[in-house]
């Protein structure tokens, strides 16, 4: 079986890899060739190839490390782990927080904001879109990666939460994607529609999708 390389100096050319494929699909879209994403990332074809085995995959990861940039998360495709970032919110942070339902609000708010100012990532969402009806396969890539591979901050503290019994998390995948859909996707069919919500309606979603979460996750007594 072949293996991912791994080591420093691997993440560094697994980085360059991934910022060169994000430049060049935004400007040429997902038909650019890997020839030209090894040419601009400074390595060979072979190289890109054995980091991420296919354009598809390449693609997945240069899109689900934009998800979660606004998370304050370092690109997950670069085996770094999570760093903290001073435009969104640290969602590592959330399991030791005393009150969980106002460090989550909290959380929303900041997460919020930075999808709203994530000029990338709403170019990168349209590029998905419009690209499938080209490339079916991104699709099928997408579905396999899963909720928790494009939120792995989001996973990582749902996950430590259950584990402490601060939430009963039967389906993690679900709870994810729930959450993401409560504090994020208001956001985002408003700006598939060429609009933003007001500031009044934003904070009374982001509340109320709070306290449905929390109650809908809270341990049974």
């Amino acid at each position: 079986m072949k293996t991912t390389p791994t080591g420093p100096r691997a993440a560094r050319k697994r980085e360059a890899i991934v910022r060169a494929a994000r430049t060049l699909f935004l400007r040429e879209g997902f038909g650019v060739g890997m020839d030209a994403i090894a040419a601009e990332a400074g390595v060979s074809k072979v190289t890109v190839y054995n980091h991420f085995g296919s354009k598809e995959a390449l693609f997945t990861a240069v899109v689900s490390g934009a998800l979660d940039e606004p998370l304050g998360a370092t690109d997950a495709t670069e085996g770094g782990g999570a760093a903290e970032s001073p435009h969104g919110p640290d969602f590592a942070r959330l399991a030791e927080a005393d009150d969980l339902a106002a460090a989550l609000t909290e959380a929303g708010r900041a997460w919020t904001a930075a999808v709203r100012r994530d000029d990338e990532g709403r170019a990168l969402r349209t590029l998905v879109a419009t690209e499938l009806h080209r490339f079916p396969e991104l699709g099928t890539a997408w579905r396999e990666h899963g909720p928790a591979g494009h939120h792995p901050a989001v996973a990582d503290t749902l996950r430590t939460l259950a584990e402490r019994g601060r939430l009963e998390i039967p389906d993690l995948e679900v709870a994810v994607l729930q959450l993401y859909s409560l504090l994020v996707f208001p956001q985002l069919v408003f700006e598939q529609y060429g609009t933003e919500l007001t500031d009044d309606l934003g904070e009374r979603l982001l509340v109320d999708g709070v306290g449905m979460f929390l109650h809908r996750y809270a341990p049974r007594q």
